[in-house]
């Protein structure tokens, strides 16, 4: 599935993989596997950084590795090198064969089933993931510098900067396993950000922006990444804090997007046969709004979570996780899926380009319209610290952002925490907005939620 050129960049052809797989396959058989898989992959990229318009910092990264999994009955082992010579080759598939022998058996332990495996033509699904960017060091300084300067110049209320940065990143695999999959692809992702500083002393408030593609030609302008960092961190200037009370809270898209990322964690395969979450048993059931949907699309074209085939090999396809507010699937692989009973999704490495939306939300949804829906309450722009139980579903962030009255921007907010349940917020959302943003392989609008609780002065 991949282009004439998608070695470019690369150490290694992707021929020279097919063989490794096949090598580690055939040896596996030899000594008496009963299954194995093996992956080999290799990465490159380059990232540079510059602070106050001086170069700080340049790194280049390659690497690489080999791994094999390999089964004895329901007994599996694992050995991994970055070796790729013949010798490290029988030594690591020995090491895994040998772990196997000795490790207790799983009845949950084995390959997908051969039906599940992505087929010849599936493997094939043309997704235009790898965009090879061919820039220097130099080059990359000076997109770099281009963007911190903007930042800079923006207004004299910036008066330092932590530093920009620019990373060209690529890589590229190949699996197979003894039940006939063979497949893989190169992938590319490169970004561009800044994070400067606005006032003086103890007044200083820091933000920062950044754009990230997997095609180079799509980032934004360095010059509006800057300026963009620029205007959010001056907008936090003379921030304060609000009184205790239970608001409204309207997380900005960005931002909203790590509710969406807990919600995945708390239906991924892992935590539920761990029972380590607090959305045990919801399959069937009303877990959000009855509004609110999500729905998966490995599919799309350049998509930053897209693939044909999850890390098993087993074929990826577009799904509704959740419906009417209803869970209709789990996130899991094949060995989660036995221990739960179930049936693999294709999400072994996790979960595929997700959107959640609103079935109330309007084209002219915008910002403006969901403050104005917010009425009055805090509008977050960011979240601090870890505090997100996925056992019990509590809530407790450290936030930073805006106070509304009457749907309008009245003063920046800091040092507050704004704390709740899950499971309550996931039932209390309003409303989601147009302002659709993709943070990573999650794209979701900005989000209201009433009845939250503020705690500040």
């Amino acid at each position: 599935m991949s282009r004439p050129h998608a070695e470019r960049g690369f150490a290694y052809p992707r021929e020279q993989f097919q063989q490794l797989v096949e090598d580690c396959l055939a040896l596996a058989r030899r000594i008496g596997a009963t299954d194995a898989s093996a992956e080999v992959s290799e990465a490159a990229g380059l990232s540079v950084s510059v602070r106050k318009g001086e170069l700080e910092n340049v790194e280049r990264n390659r690497d690489k590795s080999l791994g094999v999994s390999v089964y004895v009955g329901q007994r599996r082992g694992n050995a991994s090198s970055s070796d790729f010579s013949a010798a490290a080759l029988e030594q690591s598939v020995r090491a895994a064969y040998d772990i196997a022998r000795f490790t207790a058996e799983d009845p949950a332990a084995g390959l997908p089933d051969a039906e599940d495996l992505a087929t010849r033509e599936e493997v094939a699904r043309e997704l235009d993931l790898f965009f090879p960017w061919d820039i220097d060091a130099a080059g990359a300084a000076e997109l770099a510098k281009r963007c911190e300067d903007a930042a800079m110049a923006t207004d004299r209320r910036i008066t330092n900067s932590e530093g920009a940065a620019v990373s060209a990143q690529q890589s590229h695999f190949w699996s197979g396993n003894s039940r006939g999959f063979r497949g893989g692809y190169a992938t590319s992702r490169h970004y561009l950000s800044v994070s400067p500083i606005a006032g003086k002393g103890s007044g200083m408030q820091r933000d920062a922006w950044y754009s990230s593609m997997r095609d180079a030609s799509e980032l934004a302008a360095p010059e509006a990444v800057g300026r963009y960092a620029a205007e959010r961190a001056l907008s936090r200037l003379k921030s304060r804090k609000v009184a205790t009370g239970g608001v409204p809270v309207l997380f900005e898209a960005p931002v909203a997007a790590g509710l969406l990322g807990a919600y995945v964690q708390a239906t991924s395969g892992g935590a539920l046969y761990r029972k380590a979450s607090f959305l045990l048993d919801s399959l069937g059931q009303q877990v959000m709004a009855e509004h609110v949907d999500i729905h998966e699309d490995p599919h799309i074209r350049r998509g930053k979570g897209s693939a044909p085939f999850d890390d098993e090999g087993v074929r990826t396809a577009p799904r509704d996780v959740l419906s009417a507010g209803v869970v209709r699937s789990y996130f899991l692989s094949s060995y989660s899926a036995r221990k739960l009973g179930l049936h693999t999704t294709g999400h072994a490495g996790g979960s595929q380009n997700l959107a959640m939306t609103s079935r109330l939300t309007r084209p002219e949804d915008d910002l403006d319209a969901m403050l104005r829906k917010l009425g009055r309450g805090l509008f977050v722009t960011e979240l601090m610290g870890q505090g997100v139980n996925y056992v019990t579903g509590d809530y407790s962030r450290g936030a930073a952002g805006f106070w509304v009255e009457g749907g309008r921007i009245t003063f920046p907010v800091h040092e507050v925490t704004i704390a709740g349940s899950l499971p309550t917020m996931f039932k209390n959302i309003v409303a989601i907005g147009a302002d659709v943003y993709t943070q990573g392989s999650k794209s979701t609008g900005s989000l209201l939620i009433q009845g939250m609780k503020l705690a500040g002065t």
